[in-house]
């Protein structure tokens, strides 16, 4: 058999590459580029329903450690871990589940916890509640700021926008007289209705109703009074007002409604307390069916 003679540039050509694929293998972390590790997501606390809604629907919540007890929608967020009512907050409580941040509204509270938190070095995101659309932007920005998901917040908000387009345009659209609507908040033993500068007067607003009640902001307490000078086409209430109450015939029994034109046609229209004042991404849907409820009862 013949022998195989190789050219000595080619074979020093050869011996140069093995030398250099034997040297990556052997210190690949240096001499191969790594893929770069994922940044970790910020940690969130929400104090507001509403707000953790916003969570939920940019899929940041893996990034939530704790929200407060109005956070009941969707299902999932009634078994996270709880900092309790938005307005009786603790600085121990927020600071033990180590939040990078925390998304609230101006209605939280005491400022003084708040200050506490901020001061250890917890970003601390709020947001005016003033009853507007605009709330419900705020709301989608702050928490794609706060849970770096701002793409995510945009075509939120966008879609969002579009569909609150659209049901202002079926109620600008509606025809005839608007109805006199009455807020009552019943969840406790003294019922309140509702007046100016309240999330109730805007919904009604909203929906294509008017506010029964006028001449003073805030709730009030429900007297037979006011009632009778009301004068309600439709009583509006929360599905927790009526729970309350002990059920549907209870809530009637009371003796102020039954001087209201509301009461002879038991004109009554519930939806549940988050998704009718929270001022979250549901709004728009809320809103459409309010109006297509107040409607009917005018029919």
């Amino acid at each position: 058999m013949s022998e195989l003679h190789l050219d000595p540039t080619t074979c020093a050509v050869h011996r140069r590459k093995a030398l250099r694929l034997l040297s990556a293998a052997s210190f690949g972390a240096a001499a191969l580029p790594l893929f770069a590790q994922p940044a970790k997501l910020p940690r969130l606390v929400t104090v507001s329903g509403a707000i953790t809604e916003v969570v939920y629907a940019l899929g940041a919540d893996g990034q939530l450690v704790g929200t407060d007890t109005t956070s009941l929608y969707p299902a999932a967020a009634r078994s996270t871990s709880k900092v309790g009512y938005m307005r009786q907050l603790s600085a121990e409580g927020l600071l033990s589940l180590k939040p990078d941040a925390i998304i609230a509204t101006n209605e939280s509270g005491p400022a003084v916890v708040l200050d506490q938190v901020r001061s250890a070095g917890v970003r601390i995101e709020i947001i005016e509640a003033d009853h507007t659309w605009g709330e419900v932007q705020r709301k989608v920005q702050a928490v794609g700021r706060a849970a770096a998901k701002e793409a995510q917040a945009r075509e939120l908000q966008a879609r969002l926008d579009a569909e609150w387009t659209q049901v202002q345009q079926r109620v600008s659209a509606a025809k005839g007289r608007k109805p006199k609507v009455l807020f009552v908040l019943s969840h406790s033993a003294s019922p309140q209705v509702s007046g100016e500068k309240t999330a109730a007067h805007s919904v009604i607003g909203f929906a294509g109703g008017v506010n029964a009640m006028s001449g003073f902001q805030g709730y009030r307490p429900m007297t037979a009074e006011a009632m009778a000078s009301a004068a309600p086409d439709v009583i509006l209430t929360s599905t927790q007002s009526i729970e309350a109450h002990g059920g549907i015939d209870k809530f009637w029994q009371r003796p102020e409604l039954a001087l209201t034109p509301a009461y002879k046609k038991r004109a009554l229209i519930t939806q549940d307390a988050l998704l009718l004042l929270g001022f979250g991404p549901r709004l728009p849907a809320a809103i459409g069916e309010l109006h297509e409820k107040f409607q009917a009862a005018l029919a």
